[in-house]
């Protein structure tokens, strides 16, 4: 057909020979083919509601950053770029649509990580790579058990032979295996059971089971709705944990240029939501239904998670621990973690961003809370020692201490403002938690300098109290205590 095509062209041009419209009838077929689009659909698994992915996935969606740096020039030229955004409520579906091949990228937390490249590894030619990291903790934090907030339990060892549900399979899940093996407790210890974020919420609040065991932002966005209290936090095992991204070999091999786009878009979400977390968490709590101020104690300065892409040698070393923990449980095959883990395409994208990709990967340096402390009047100088005031539907104020943060509290009440929510962080974990949930290791000896100390959990602050020669209280207890100093505050002295 090709030659025939041809042979009719130079008849023509014999025929009628003129040279402009010979030039055009003889580019017309590679114009023609110039013109054809090559289609090539990126599946991109994501976890919307899951607080700690949402720069790598719905941000990345509804501000069209990764249409903003996808190829379009050189090899890519006549390349249209299809994306198809598929949420998931946990990581294992996102692993069976990548072995499927109808997802290129993922998006999911350490033990799921783990169960991904390992199920690659044993599916030739579905091989995936971890090639960039959404947040972290470094500590554990973002994992945790809640129990109802009318329940008489206080830590995990008050749950023996209670029924506890937990996704099976999650980042979780691996956190309460890991918690029983640590204490030595059997398989048996608890009648543990799989449901999903949505089932063990409504169970829990139904009081059907005992306790529910979750990840981020579960463990803290079930408290802050009013109904349950957390009783252990991923911060208590020491072991990191983070969510990270995959890709499918194949892929990556074949376009990455693609990935490397990604992670750019992924960059840039981070920075948008550091630049405003107020803002960002409102524009999340729009996309996903997670409230802001929970999307805040994530992702706010000083948040639970950190928002770092660089793949950190810790890191690699959690993914080892997980596979110890699921190993002896026979839930998991070898796995070449060199294998799996790829940082060409990280680095490129920092190299285009014009920043050291080395120097990230040694640091775990988080934004801070900063300002002046308008209840105290002084300056935010120890954030781990600060907290933050959201005014309901107003600003967030910066508070140098928890005592200031609670006279503070009861300064704007006074005042006929409505406080929407307070941040402290935990003295022995040093995580944030929620001012109102938190219990207090109080020291009045000076009525004019009472100590606050917040805890998350309740056995930190007696243990604290005792050895300090305070005593426990309550947000309320604590509120009614602030008295003295709230007067010392707004006197100036």
């Amino acid at each position: 057909m090709t030659s025939f095509f041809h042979s009719q062209l130079s008849a023509l041009a014999t025929r009628y020979w003129r040279p402009a419209a010979l030039l055009s009838l003889v580019l017309l077929p590679a114009l023609l083919q110039a013109q054809e689009k090559q289609v090539v659909s990126i599946g991109i698994g994501t976890q919307n509601t899951t607080t700690n992915t949402v720069t790598g996935g719905i941000v990345i969606k509804e501000l069209k950053l990764l249409e903003k740096y996808l190829p379009k020039t050189g090899k890519y030229q006549n390349v249209e770029w299809k994306l198809d955004w598929q949420n998931f409520t946990s990581g294992p579906p996102v692993t069976n649509g990548m072995v499927a091949n109808k997802l290129q990228i993922g998006m999911m937390g350490d033990y799921p990580l783990l169960v991904n490249g390992a199920t690659g590894q044993q599916n030739r030619g579905n091989e995936t790579q971890l090639v960039a990291i959404i947040a972290y903790n470094a500590f554990g934090s973002g994992n945790g058990v809640v129990v109802h907030k009318d329940s008489p339990y206080y830590e995990l060892a008050d749950l023996k032979g209670k029924t506890v549900s937990v996704p099976f399979g999650s980042a979780a899940h691996g956190m309460m295996l890991q918690a029983m093996q640590e204490r030595g407790w059997p398989d048996s210890y608890w009648n543990l059971v799989s449901q999903s974020p949505e089932v063990g919420t409504t169970n829990l609040q139904e009081k059907k089971i005992d306790a529910h065991g979750d990840f981020v932002p579960f463990a803290d966005l079930l408290p802050y709705r009013g109904f349950a209290r957390k009783i252990f936090d991923g911060a208590q095992t020491k072991i990191p944990t983070f969510h990270g991204v995959v890709v499918r070999k194949d892929f990556a091999e074949k376009y990455p240029e693609a990935v490397v786009a990604y992670i750019k878009a992924l960059m840039e979400a981070n920075d948008w939501v550091r630049r405003n977390p107020a803002l960002a968490t409102q524009k999340i709590e729009e996309w996903t239904k997670i409230e802001k101020e929970v999307g805040y104690i994530f992702l706010g300065p000083g948040g639970i998670h950190t928002l770092d892409p660089s793949i950190k040698p810790r890191w690699l070393d959690t993914i080892r621990t997980a596979h110890g923990v699921l190993g002896k449980l026979g839930r998991v095959k070898e796995f070449d973690i060199n294998a799996w883990v790829n940082e060409t395409y990280v680095r490129q994208a920092f190299k285009e961003r014009g920043q050291d990709y080395e120097a990230q990967k040694q640091t775990l340096a988080n934004y801070d809370i900063q300002g002046k402390d308008p209840i105290c009047k002084r300056m935010v100088t120890l954030p781990k020692d600060a907290g933050e005031i959201w005014l309901e539907g107003g600003s967030i104020v910066p508070v140098s201490s928890p005592s200031c943060l609670l006279a503070g509290i009861r300064q704007y009440q006074s005042e006929g403002k409505k406080v929407a929510v307070a941040y402290l962080f935990d003295k022995e974990l040093g995580i944030k938690v929620f001012a109102d949930k938190a219990f207090y290791a109080v020291d009045s000896s000076n009525p004019r300098a009472v100590q606050m100390v917040p805890f998350l959990l309740k056995k930190d602050a007696e243990v604290f109290a005792a050895r300090n020669g305070g005593k426990l209280a309550t947000y309320a207890e604590a509120l009614v205590l602030s008295a003295p100093a709230l007067a010392l505050a707004t006197s100036g002295k």
